[in-house]
């Protein structure tokens, strides 16, 4: 029995794959009676209060709140991925796809040994097709170890041209290797990017903005487009173009009037030139500007991103705190921006009746500062708070994430000056030169001595440990955060309480009291994240339009970043070449959008199924909580011959055997037979055998397997034969039978 596609098979009724050959259609053809896409993600934009007198986020914003309660559903009880930050939350929710498929586990920054023993790094953020650093190994790597699937990909396949907005690596991020890849060296692209006196420019002409067209499309159709590469992509992708830029992007939709923001100005970057104003200039006015834009001339599905509203991205303060001037007077500026776009949608016929909205954001934050702001009882609203900023003397802020050098920490508490780079964050990850073996000596005792860390947080005054939980390979290998790339695969990864943020810098011993030169608090940043708080992981998720039903809060419906994915296609009527690591939210879909296999008398037993496949599958299910509480148990032991590590290990390798055998979709991940107890509601437990999948005139590998089914087929009480519904029954299915 193939266990790859077992579970997959029953649960998720997938719909065919997209025909392999480039074919022209004559114009967007989506499902459902769908002829636009809206998708927006916020960069941490929350819906809990992070002072309890202050109204959240969304709380302000009652044009888009109003929105998403009163026309469709409204799920709060969503969730990240782990790490939680914005590359690899991005890039989940686009591909439906856990870290350890799309390359980026480790966000928004990663590193991986290099070839000369030492470590290198890489941002997250680069264009789709692009080579890590001076290595071939795409930035985006699947689990094939080739370029991961492009998320647009389904959408140009069936004639719509995909506009993206800021969207992580589905637009050039850079002017360096992006253009290179995308333009190509000698190109007059290349040229102005690589000229000082036109750098600025060329960051605003080519980063940010693009659209993927559909074959054949007008739109791609000048002498802007450029060829829309994917080498890797299932079916082959020859023949598709794409607008790379602002420049191009505006030249082609809008030639005749510069491109404008919701409120009606130029859009120019903060020196005032003409183009796309940069990653932390995409706030609402601007991205929904290009996002109205872009639906009106023709580009139907169309992705952006807007970032966040509590930092200063004008400069001054960093971060502005809860209630603060700055902070409210951007959420003002945000809710003004979707009260307006709305209308102008509107008003264009663009409306939830023809249109599928998927609104959310990448994850929230822990907010590092005071809850007593003054004046007392401060709600933002009606009276503005107000912080300290201070960065002298040492800890005078009130605000802002608590910095611990890791390096000088480690020798003063420990004597450990072991050398170690590490992903600076919230969930620090920790490399070791020449990548040592996890049960190394230097590995283990650096484990230790960083899981028993103490510092005096600066905002209680109270000595506590700095992290909670700690994982290596064999628990992050159960967590999604093992790619195919095994050079990215760090040491291990720690995650700290909610206002630490940690980086190494020397080693030094801390020698100031309380070891506030070691530990202490940095007002530019205010708002954590990258870990596993709830605060952090748990986030919200809007979806309004048709097959969707009215259902306002839904608090209940537990889901995590890889289920927008497979339940936006549903809707769309489209599909991917791959399966999903998330599954279709039906309890928020009406019948009339589902297919008969996840509808009506088979919604029920579909749910069953989806909700058990999250709590053994999600990162942040069940078993994954229970994966960082007993990765962080084996990692702390020090006993005789580290006997509790070793079993610990071994039991969680034993998890991750099982829960693979259930659930990945791996082509022969299968070889000999897995072993996995179930029970049935107020039933008894029984065992279930999952093996590899039996050919037809099997040698060698294939014929082991085969023996191994044989031995299975001999054990068991019940033989189930599961094929693919894609494929239907198959002559050799038949000769098994």
């Amino acid at each position: 029995i193939p266990g790859a596609a077992a579970l997959a098979a029953l649960a998720f009724a997938l719909t065919p794959p997209a025909a392999a050959a480039a074919t022209a259609a004559p114009a967007c053809h989506l499902g459902n009676g769908i002829q636009h896409v809206v998708y927006i993600q916020f960069d941490n934009v929350h819906i809990e209060r992070d002072n309890p007198d202050v109204p959240s986020d969304l709380e302000q914003m009652p044009h888009l709140l109003a929105f998403l309660q009163g026309k469709g559903t409204f799920l709060t009880n969503h969730h990240t991925p782990l790490i939680s930050h914005t590359g690899d939350d991005i890039l989940t929710t686009l591909t439906g796809l856990y870290g350890d498929r799309h390359g980026q586990p480790v966000a928004n920054a990663f590193g991986y040994f290099n070839a000369k023993g030492g470590v290198s790094f890489s941002s997250s953020f680069a264009y789709w097709t692009d080579p890590t650093g001076s290595t071939r190994v795409p930035i985006m790597v699947g689990q094939d170890g080739l370029v991961a699937p492009a998320p647009w990909v389904p959408f140009a396949r069936r004639g719509c041209d995909v506009g993206q907005v800021g969207v992580a690596n589905t637009v050039l991020e850079n002017i360096g290797s992006d253009v290179v890849t995308v333009f190509g060296t000698g190109s007059p692209e290349y040229l102005e990017s690589t000229t000082a006196a036109t750098r600025p420019q060329a960051a605003a002409d080519f980063e940010g903005i693009a659209v993927h067209c559909g074959f054949g499309s007008a739109t791609c159709a000048g002498a802007d487009a450029r060829p829309d590469r994917l080498r890797n992509e299932a079916g082959g992708y020859v023949g598709y173009k794409a607008l790379f830029g602002h420049k191009y992007v505006a030249a082609t939709l809008s030639p005749g009037e510069p491109l404008k923001d919701i409120d009606g100005n130029l859009i120019r970057t903060g020196a005032g030139l003409v183009g796309f104003p940069g990653f932390n200039g995409t706030s609402a006015p601007v991205t929904l500007g290009y996002v109205a834009t872009m639906l009106e001339h023709g580009v139907p599905v169309v992705f952006s991103y807007i970032s966040d509203a509590h930092d200063d991205n004008a400069g001054g303060t960093g971060a502005f705190g809860p209630g603060e001037a700055g902070y409210e007077a951007n959420l003002r500026l945000y809710d003004d921006a979707f009260g307006k776009f709305f209308a102008r949608l509107k008003s264009d016929g663009i409306d939830e009746g023809n249109t599928l909205f998927v609104i959310t954001t990448e994850e929230q934050d822990h907010y590092a500062g005071t809850r007593t702001p003054a004046p007392a009882g401060c709600d933002g609203v009606h009276v503005a708070c107000t912080y300290s900023h201070a960065t002298a003397p040492v800890n005078a802020a009130t605000l802002g994430e608590v910095n611990v050098n890791l390096s000088r920490l480690l020798n003063t508490e420990k004597g450990d000056t072991t050398p170690f780079s590490v992903h600076s964050d919230l969930a620090p990850a920790f490399y070791l030169p020449g990548n040592p073996a996890p049960t190394a000596a230097v590995t283990r005792q650096l484990e230790r001595d960083v899981a028993g860390l103490m510092a005096v947080n600066p905002y209680t005054g109270a000595g506590e440990p700095i992290v909670d939980y700690i994982v290596d390979p064999a628990g992050m290998k159960m967590l999604h955060m093992v790619t195919s790339d095994s050079t990215r695969t760090p040491n291990f990864v720690a995650f700290q309480k909610g206002d630490y943020y940690s980086f190494a810098s020397g080693t030094a011993p801390c020698t100031a009291a309380g070891y506030t030169d070691c530990v202490n608090i940095q007002p530019g940043y205010a708002y954590n994240h990258g870990g596993y708080q709830p605060e952090i992981s748990t986030l919200w998720l809007g979806l309004v339009g048709p097959g969707v039903k009215a259902r306002g809060t839904d608090a209940d419906t537990w889901t995590d970043e890889t289920d927008v994915r497979p339940t936006l296609l549903r809707l769309a009527g489209l599909s991917d070449t791959y399966v999903h690591d998330g599954r279709v939210i039906v309890e928020d879909l009406s019948d009339a959008a589902l297919p008969a296999s996840l509808a009506g008398a088979n919604r029920a037993a579909y749910v069953s199924l989806a909700q058990a496949y999250k709590q053994i599958n999600a990162q942040l299910g069940p078993l994954g909580l229970a994966t960082l509480k007993a990765s962080t148990y084996a990692l702390t032991g020090d006993d005789a011959g580290d006997a509790r590590y070793a079993a610990c290990t071994a039991r969680i390798g034993e998890w991750t055997r099982t829960r693979d055998a259930l659930v990945a979709d791996l082509p022969g991940v299968t070889r000999d037979r897995h072993y996995g107890v179930c029970r049935l509601v107020e039933g008894r437990p029984f065992v279930v055998i999952d093996t590899g999948g039996l050919v037809d005139d099997a040698e060698g590998l294939a014929a082991q397997t085969a023996g191994q089914v044989d031995i299975a087929i001999a054990e068991a009480d019940i033989v189930l034969l599961i094929v693919d519904a894609r494929d239907g029954l198959l002559p050799s299915d038949r000769t098994i039978l």
